[in-house]
């Protein structure tokens, strides 16, 4: 048979319409030397046989046919799993990176504390730990992300293919015209070029992305681990008593004095507001391809949420809430409460935590706040905690090997505060127990965004603004434990 333009197009015809026709149907097989296939073309071969034909080559025959060009949609194209990907390889990897971590701490016990290749092999370690959390964590979201959006079928772009296939189309099959095209490229072009505005480049503008890239900041869990209340009005005061009642034994007939009766006392929690003022011109908000104001006012917003988690932890009172750890003994705020201070466990030893205080801290803690109890320290407490080990020798920190699920200290869950202090001599670097239980969030107005165009023309001002409140409503429900002195 003669190769023709009529019979590629045949082919290719048949390939897109009938997929499943060509995996199914019986096909001839041919056998073909290595001299019949040399001087021509894979394309020419495939005409020659026609469309049902399969090709039985010698291994001679095989070379030569793999060594000439051919589109990539007419061979069966093969998905590769990523083995970063896979939650059994990320969880085993977990596990060796655990046990490398206990091995070299064991093996290193006689060293001298300040051995910097020891330290650095164990921070490597430790970053290991974090990352592959971290990615086990991810692959849950993308996992329940993928049920609720579904798949996609699409396939990727191969721009090699669609330029081949392309070529093949123009050319009509035929060798000789490739290589005539070839050399074609190869010599010179019109006067027309991309490197000159005049001459062509402007009619080739540049693609650019049209999403923007922000840069992490890290913003304290607190809002989602406590409890929240939106309220209406200006302030928000509780009623607290000291289930001061009295009672006592009688016999039938005696006296029955008066007994003490409960005292109640209010405890006032006080509202701070956050406020942003950013600017753009009207030009720039018309002009711009994406939604500028929509951009801005997000990025606002997770700004907002940053420094509320800063002062949920540590603030001071003045103009914003009380943060829990100043609640704490010897804090600003330890007098605040009806209930008195949060109790801090000192660790006994200076610059670094001890296995006996996160056990007292577990145990000191009333059993009816426990089922919800968590640890809450910063990621580079976290690193020194897990050298930590109780009396049979055991490590007290144990990684999660379950996607979504956090790692656990003396068998409870770790929660990560940035805010929270690191582990220094005087400072309280991490806390114990049920923050819902200890901790609340008052809610005035949310985000709340004033466009004024008016007060400083040309430009657009976003003026936003959040009310919030919060403090310690139960003392009793938190453990604190601060770094020797």
């Amino acid at each position: 048979m003669k190769f023709t333009t009529r019979t590629a197009l045949s082919a290719v015809a048949t390939v897109l319409a009938h997929p499943l026709r060509a995996l199914f149907t019986p096909k001839p097989t041919y056998t073909l030397t290595a001299p019949t296939l040399q001087p021509r073309g894979r394309f020419d071969i495939l005409a020659d046989l026609g469309d049902d034909a399969q090709l039985d080559t010698s291994p001679t025959v095989q070379e030569i046919i793999a060594g000439m060009s051919m589109p990539r949609a007419l061979v069966a194209a093969t998905v590769r799993a990523d083995a970063n990907t896979d939650p059994k390889a990320m969880i085993a990897q977990l596990q060796n990176a655990h046990n490398e971590f206990k091995a070299t701490i064991e093996s290193n016990l006689g060293a001298k504390a300040d051995d910097a290749a020891v330290k650095a092999k164990l921070e490597t370690i430790n970053a290991t730990l974090n990352t592959l959390e971290t990615a086990l964590n991810d692959h849950a979201a993308k996992l329940a992300a993928a049920s609720l959006n579904g798949g996609t079928n699409v396939a990727p772009s191969d721009p090699e293919y669609t330029n081949a296939f392309a070529s093949f189309m123009r050319a009509g099959g035929r060798e000789e015209e490739f290589k005539l095209a070839a050399e074609q490229k190869k010599g010179p072009r019109a006067a027309m070029s991309e490197g000159v505005p005049a001459d062509g480049g402007l009619l080739t503008p540049v693609e650019w992305d049209r999403t923007i890239s922000g840069r992490l900041k890290l913003i304290t869990p607190m809002r989602a681990e406590s409890t929240v209340i939106t309220i209406s009005k200006a302030g928000f005061t509780k009623l607290f008593t000291d289930r001061g009642v009295g009672s006592g034994w009688v016999g039938e007939t005696a006296a029955r004095p008066a007994t003490a009766t409960p005292q109640f006392t209010a405890l006032a929690f006080g509202l701070g507001q956050l406020y942003a003022n950013a600017a753009a011109s009207q030009d720039v908000l018309d002009d711009a391809e994406i939604d500028l104001e929509s951009w801005l006012t997000g990025e606002i917003d997770t700004e907002f949420s940053r420094q509320e988690g800063i002062a949920f932890v540590a603030g001071d009172g003045t103009n914003k809430p009380y943060g829990f750890l100043n609640y704490a003994t010897g804090g600003s705020a330890a007098a605040r409460h009806p209930w008195g201070a949060i109790e801090v466990l000192t660790s006994g030893d200076a610059a670094k935590f001890t296995t006996d205080k996160v056990i007292d801290a577990v145990y000191k803690l009333p059993a009816i706040y426990t089922p919800n109890a968590k640890f809450f320290t910063n990621r580079s407490s976290l690193g020194a905690i897990r050298k930590l080990k109780d009396g049979q020798g055991n490590y007290i920190w144990q990684p999660t090997f379950v996607a979504g699920q956090p790692s656990t200290l003396a068998g409870y869950p770790v929660v990560d505060m940035p805010d929270m202090p690191n582990a220094a001599a005087g400072n309280n670097a991490m806390a114990f127990g049920d923050m819902r239980e200890t901790y609340l969030v008052i809610d005035r107005i949310g985000f709340r965004v004033l466009r004024d165009p008016y007060t400083n023309k040309p430009y657009i001002s976003f003026y936003c603004t959040k009310r919030v409140g919060g403090g310690v409503k139960n003392p009793d429900a938190m453990k604190v434990i601060q770094i020797g002195a």
